[in-house]
């Protein structure tokens, strides 16, 4: 997954800046970031504080951790019920 170019710091700044009452082209226009950009992480991160955005970052690398074990897992199982099926 292609990394963003602003932080969530940054990225809640550009949605206070529109939420103050700038319109959204020159808020998207003012930071270089496309109006599709703008409503991506509007969906994201809108009424979000940064600590929110650091919980959610941080629930985020738990759950691809978890992920990965669970698959590791699921493959370590089939795996075994392979091994265990075949006739010696």
């Amino acid at each position: 997954m292609k990394r963003s170019r602003f932080t969530e710091e940054q990225i809640i700044g550009i949605l206070r800046e529109q939420e103050s009452g700038q319109k959204t082209a020159d808020v998207c226009r003012r930071n270089g970031i496309s109006e599709a950009t703008f409503y991506k992480y509007t969906a994201k991160f809108a009424g979000m504080d940064v600590s929110d955005t650091r919980k959610l970052k941080a629930l985020e690398d738990e759950n691809a951790k978890l992920k990965k074990l669970l698959a590791e897992a699921m493959l370590n199982n089939a795996m075994l019920k392979d091994v265990a099926s075949k006739k010696w």
